[in-house]
């Protein structure tokens, strides 16, 4: 049976350790999807030491794009993270908008077409004003109207605060 959870929040609202625990719950060996792009040394070392945490139990795939060409049928799988899957669509686009979601609406529909507890994590950008830079604005307003459709169709949602979960839907 398909089922779609989101969790958002805020930077170090305690999303990710909410959706691995969640994961764990459901399943003893989930996958783990990381949508990072990785840019720089630094954040390679980040990747290593979240993958060295993570345990054994856990598949990690990193996929930048394309989460639909990873069979995960019968599977928990958690993503993490929608924003950074949304970094690389807009980033291809060049900053056009309209490209990017429509890009990245369609391959979410491809993607949890398949039978599985899809876990996505993702941020809550637009909570911290509005922008002076106008790519920061634009990214944000995709980012929004990403959560906005991935809310539509999750069976749960859950918002972070300070590392507590509060059910919105």
């Amino acid at each position: 049976m398909k089922r779609i959870i989101l969790i958002t929040g805020g930077a170090r609202s305690g999303k990710s350790s909410y959706a691995e625990n969640l994961a764990l719950s459901l399943s003893p060996n989930p996958i783990y999807m990381a949508t990072a792009h990785v840019w720089d040394e630094e954040f390679r070392q980040r990747v290593i030491r979240h993958q060295q945490a993570r345990g054994l139990e856990w598949t990690n795939i990193e996929e930048e794009k394309e989460l639909s060409k990873h069979s995960v049928a019968g599977k928990v799988v958690l993503i993490d993270c929608i924003t950074l899957w949304c970094t690389n669509f807009f980033y291809e686009s060049q900053g056009k908008v309209s490209q990017a979601l429509e890009a990245i609406q369609q391959e979410f529909d491809r993607f949890t077409h398949q039978e599985a507890t899809f876990i996505f994590v993702t941020n809550e950008i637009g909570m911290g004003g509005t922008s002076e830079n106008e790519l920061q604005r634009k990214f944000t307003d995709m980012q929004g109207w990403m959560n906005q459709y991935v809310a539509a169709r999750a069976d749960e949602v859950i918002l972070m605060v300070c590392g507590i979960p509060m059910r919105i839907k």
